[in-house]
């Protein structure tokens, strides 16, 4: 078994599925593939930090069992913590939650097992889910799968880690604010957040109970845009038959934090792909994806970080989510004085943050929604006629560790598709280069000074690009896209 389990550890969710049903390779031995994977990758991941040896070796064999078998039969797949999964915990990185057991499982965990696919084990994430960095108190820091010195992103980054290694084929994790396609982008591999009509939360505890303009979204990560596909399919959220791709958006804009030498190539490979596929590209101004990131931002801040606070319930959080949540409960009158301050001292861009976010009453909030409503309307002009649009996922590739307080805007070009609720999905395109380790302009703001770091010592590192369906398009769309760019048209 353990010479032949690298081979089976190397099959994607995909081909996995088909040997099982098949009878030709059974659920157990690939069950024993990802465990020994997981505990040669643990040690330096530190990724499925709730592993369920003896339930999924039983759930492998009951498989085997089966006549049908699922769309997923034999299938290992991870579960990010906030999904419950009876008789294992969510403590969301808080120690006062570490007791309390998942009393049943979540939607998506049901569908799943329905579809035949074997849960191994849940997966880290960030403290409170309030970072794009995998490290809490509780069970510690999730590692990149190639590079020690950084993370997988987050808050789906446990997950993210997890399928780049290879311990498991597909992963479930979910979107508020890029957290399903930053980690992918980070990690060189493949998600999709699917329409909040399709299937939304899919069960995930709500750690924002107070926030309803904006919601999570449950989606899949893998190493395949082939498996994104058999996971929305296994789980009922049925893809459908694609549109012809014909013509679709792109810009490079990355917000405030400009992109990267690699994210820039990187956008320039997968637009070249689709041209070499018959798809006509149009430039587009990314300063609608600034305005909806700027705007994103203000709606989740509206509630001063009153919803995470209760998580803690007095327990004092991590330095770096201490921070973002004083950050966020500044009051809106003291915030020009503390911006003008931050703005004489060179941090622009921390200036700008604070100006754009903060508590709002209820009629402010009402306000951000009408303006909400005028920027989608604009939106839906500029890209009428477009079949997807494709953009950067981020401004950076993974962040070195202890940086994503400072660097939380490199994600701003998710928060459009968050905002507007459309299907998105990301798709590694290339690596970074030695050449591209360099190149920012020289500045004196502490978030710029921390991009040219993560630059530096970053060669090897995945880039990945965003797709997007444009208002009224659908996943399949949004998978044909990533499918012609992974394929290299």
């Amino acid at each position: 078994m353990t010479g032949a389990a690298p081979a089976v550890a190397e099959l994607d969710a995909t081909a996995i599925a088909t040997e099982v049903a098949a009878g030709r390779l059974r659920a157990v031995e690939v069950h024993a593939a990802a465990w020994i994977r997981h505990e040669a990758a643990h040690p330096r991941l530190n990724a499925l930090v709730q592993p369920r040896f003896a339930e999924s070796v039983a759930e492998a064999a009951a498989v085997d069992r089966q006549q049908p078998r699922g769309a997923l039969a034999g299938v290992p797949v991870s579960i990010k913590e906030c999904f419950g999964l009876c008789g294992l915990r969510m403590p969301l990185g808080i120690r006062r939650r570490s007791a309390a057991i998942d009393g049943a499982d979540a939607e998506i965990v049901t569908r799943l097992r329905t579809a035949g696919a074997v849960i191994v084990a849940k997966a880290n994430v960030p403290q409170a889910m309030y970072l794009h960095e995998t490290d809490n108190p509780v069970f510690g820091r999730t590692n990149h799968p190639l590079a020690t010195d950084r993370g997988p992103g987050g808050s789906s980054g446990g997950d993210a880690a997890a399928v780049a290694a290879g311990v498991v084929p597909l992963a479930v994790g979910n979107d508020l604010a890029g957290s399903l396609r930053q980690p992918a982008h980070a990690c060189g591999i493949a998600a999709l957040m699917p329409r909040s009509e399709v299937f939304g939360e899919g069960g995930a505890f709500d750690t924002l109970p107070g926030l309803r303009a904006v919601r999570p979204r449950a989606g899949f990560l893998a190493r395949s845009v082939a498996d994104l596909a058999l996971a929305c399919e296994a789980v009922g959220v049925a893809p459908g038959r694609p549109r012809a791709v014909k013509r679709i958006a792109w810009w490079a804009a990355t917000g405030p934090i400009p992109p990267s030498a690699a994210i820039r190539r990187g956008l320039a490979e997968a637009v070249e792909r689709l041209g070499a596929a018959g798809v006509e590209a149009v430039a587009i101004d990314g300063g609608l994806a600034d305005a909806a990131a700027w705007l994103h931002l203000a709606i989740l801040s509206a509630d001063g970080g009153a919803d995470i606070r209760r998580l803690f319930a007095g327990e004092r959080p991590m330095r770096d989510v201490r921070r973002l949540l004083r950050l966020a409960g500044m009051p809106r009158w003291l915030r020009p004085a503390v911006a003008r301050l931050a703005r004489l001292t060179g941090r622009g861009i921390e200036a700008d943050g604070l100006l754009a976010t903060g508590p709002r009453t209820a009629a402010d909030l009402t306000a951000l929604l009408d303006e909400r409503g005028a920027l989608a309307a604009r939106f839906t002009e500029a890209v009428r006629g477009c079949d997807a649009i494709v953009c950067p996922v981020s401004a950076l590739p993974a962040l070195r560790h202890g940086t994503a307080a400072r660097l939380v805007l490199a994600a701003a070009p998710c928060f459009l598709a968050n905002l507007f609720d459309l299907a998105a999905g990301a798709v590694p395109v290339t690596t970074v280069r030695p050449d591209e380790e360099a190149g920012r302009s020289a500045s004196w703001d502490p978030v710029l000074r921390a991009a040219a770091a993560t630059d530096c010592g970053s060669r090897g590192l995945p880039v990945g690009v965003q797709v997007i369906a444009p208002p009224g398009g659908d996943e399949a769309t949004v998978l044909e896209v990533m499918r012609l760019i992974e394929r290299g048209g």
